[in-house]
């Protein structure tokens, strides 16, 4: 089949993004779709594959994301961005309700992160604290700077769903090896964590948190969004960071301003750059794409988000 996309990416977390309201793609077909486009090694890449999607009585427009491995997660917060994106021009809007796959979310142009950077504002929870929903067998429901046995590993986690499961620890400076191990322990689905988590370490900077994920699905990530909104919870649950209080959330891809108040809602502001166009053959049978044709490309909106990467990320160290 020939697909029509988009290449864009949030803070870094990129993606294929296809308008999906007009079904393009048999439902069983979106996992190998994803694993095609998202590979690494194709014509394409991705952290995973973003469909932008019908609304109904309550949402103007729905996001499904699937990740590298074809997985379908809850959410993807820098991808959620992207899509409200999309959605917005396709439909002429400024702000909508968006349905997600167990939850829902806000979003609304905001004034730019900097200049040529297009901007989306997203608000997302509540953030949950009870690990039996996730389920997180052989622990309390509630972890809150705490070790968790079955990982192996002496740090003290916080466990905070939003919806995605993320098990948070502040560090001093982040390790990535150990970061690795641990992610890759969630990442076999052990009896006790069926359905996988993603593992961050965070380190507490002046300038703001500076956080690293292992993503489920994905593997040690450059960015990812629901990570960042976690993070932000979690170090406001802990006393790092005061609830309703904006602060910058840095990552290798670059940054968002987070906030998160006592409610457990999080609101993120950051980019939703899109760099190209193309169309590209994709045969779900067997997870392979090619033929891209990159059919306009988006220079200047490449261009801008660098330049603001340089400027506003330097100080982050």
């Amino acid at each position: 089949m020939q697909i029509d996309f988009v290449k864009c990416h949030g803070s870094g977390n990129d993606f294929p993004l296809i308008d999906a309201r007009n079904t393009v793609a048999a439902e069983g077909d979106w996992p190998a779709i994803a694993r095609a486009l998202a590979d690494r090694a194709g014509p394409v890449g991705g952290d995973g594959l973003l469909l932008l999607t019908a609304g109904d009585a309550e949402h103007a427009f729905g996001m499904r994301m699937f990740n590298s491995d074809g997985s379908e997660a809850e959410t993807c917060l820098n991808g959620l961005r992207c899509v409200a994106r999309a959605g917005f021009e396709r439909l002429g809007l400024n702000a909508a309700n968006v349905r997600l796959k167990t939850s829902e979310a806000t979003a609304a142009r905001d004034p730019d992160l900097a200049p040529g950077v297009v901007t989306i504002r997203e608000t997302a929870g509540p953030a949950t604290r009870d690990v039996t929903t996730w389920p997180l067998h052989g622990a309390v429901a509630e972890i809150v700077e705490a070790p968790i046995a079955m990982l192996g590993s002496d740090r003290a986690f916080t466990a905070i769903a939003i919806p995605n499961p993320h098990l948070i620890a502040f560090v001093e400076t982040v390790d990535e090896a150990e970061l690795v191990a641990i992610g890759a322990v969630c990442e076999a689905a052990p009896g006790w964590l069926p359905n996988r988590a993603n593992v961050s370490f965070v380190e507490v900077r002046e300038t703001g948190l500076f956080v690293r994920t292992f993503e489920r699905g994905v593997g040690l990530t450059n960015s990812c969004g629901s990570a960042m909104a976690a993070s932000t919870y979690a170090a406001c649950l802990t006393g790092r960071v005061a609830f309703g209080r904006e602060i910058a959330v840095f990552n290798r891809g670059g940054l968002v301003r987070a906030q998160a108040e006592t409610d457990g809602m999080v609101r993120l502001s950051g980019n939703a750059t899109v760099e190209w166009a193309g169309t590209i053959a994709v045969d779900p049978a067997t997870a392979r794409a090619r033929d891209l044709v990159v059919t306009e490309r988006f220079d200047a909106e490449r261009l801008a988000w660098s330049k603001a990467v340089e400027t506003l990320c330097d100080a982050a160290g």
